[in-house]
């Protein structure tokens, strides 16, 4: 009886060493009346993201008009935007339809890893992309020069790898805790607070690594970001008419906005201390980072962007 209670429950302690199984991730299982309802939800936003930003991609592509660095880092952007959402998702969409909530921990910890390294290329794309206006506004007879394919293709090619080596630490450094509290991990998803809240043991050390690592790969971005803008915004100001500043400015506003929400979510998720943690507080954010700004990416790239709506007229008008 008590080796069949130690197989469901996937724990056993054993020299305080720990022999967990699997995770069960509870999600949103505390709303069963809601469950088709959150299926709906979920599908109905995962088509809008992957349509949403397959369209910037293949504008991005056949319209010869928008074949430029800022559309190129954009169609990188959409792309890590597809994956990042393809991540959590799928496996959230059959955690609800199956009601099967487990999860492996080889699972949960790739999963994690490939979280950790989306969210740190979309840090780093972004700050990419302000230096790129950043080259168009302040330097705009140089831009063709300084921005050439190469080196868009070196600069999209660190983006996506530059994080690599820190979360990949990261996540062996939170795997190889030993697990004995519980296996039921109260979030959607395999993120860093709710996994860690499952481990024995003294954790302070490795959340003061996991927070210094966030620290450093959200801050640099962000200087980096705040850097470009400053000197944007001083360029803008000193150009002569205002129709040349609106111009000027319409072409980066999108990509401030983006910033904007990117970085508001995911600094009060990840640098809010952990003690101020709650489940609930962390899957409303968690939420709002991984699903609904993806959701919304395409629409404010699109709808605020003078040159893909007129992309999209000629491509109306060919059809």
């Amino acid at each position: 009886e008590s080796s069949l209670q130690m197989k469901h429950t996937g724990i056993k302690e054993e020299d305080n060493a720990s022999t967990v199984t699997h995770f069960v991730l509870l999600g949103f299982s505390d709303l069963p009346n809601l469950q088709s309802l959150l299926f709906g939800m979920f599908f109905i936003m995962y088509v809008t993201i992957i349509i949403g930003n397959s369209f910037i991609i293949v504008i991005t592509r056949i319209d010869p008009t928008l074949h430029k660095p800022m559309y190129f880092f954009l169609t990188n952007f959409s792309f890590m935007e597809i994956y990042y959402v393809s991540v959590t998702l799928p496996k959230i969409l059959y955690s609800i339809w199956t009601q099967d909530r487990s999860i492996s921990i080889l699972a949960c910890a790739t999963q994690m890893c490939l979280l950790l390294i989306m969210a740190t290329t979309d840090s780093i794309l972004l700050a990419v992309m302000s230096y790129d206006r950043y080259e168009a506004i302040c330097n705009p007879l140089h831009y063709p020069l300084v921005m050439n394919q190469t080196k868009c293709t070196q600069l999209a090619v660190g983006s996506w790898l530059s994080g690599m080596p820190f979360q990949l630490g990261q996540t062996c450094q939170i795997f190889s805790l030993h697990f004995c509290k519980a296996n039921r991990i109260d979030h959607f998803f395999c993120d860093i607070t709710p996994v860690l809240k499952l481990a024995c043991g003294d954790t302070y050390i490795k959340e003061m690594y996991d927070y210094e690592v966030d620290i450093l790969l959200a801050t640099i971005p962000f200087i980096l970001i705040l850097t470009s803008y400053s000197k944007i915004i001083a360029t803008i100001l000193r150009m002569p008419t205002a129709e040349g500043r609106a111009k000027a400015f319409s072409t980066c506003s999108s990509h401030l906005v983006v910033v904007i929400l990117f970085y508001e979510s995911a600094s009060i998720t990840y640098l809010m201390p952990k003690s101020r943690h709650s489940a609930l507080s962390d899957k409303l954010l968690s939420l709002f980072y991984t699903v609904v700004t993806p959701m919304f990416n395409p629409m404010i790239y699109s709808l605020r962007n003078k040159e893909v709506i007129a992309a999209l007229r000629r491509l109306l008008d060919r059809a």
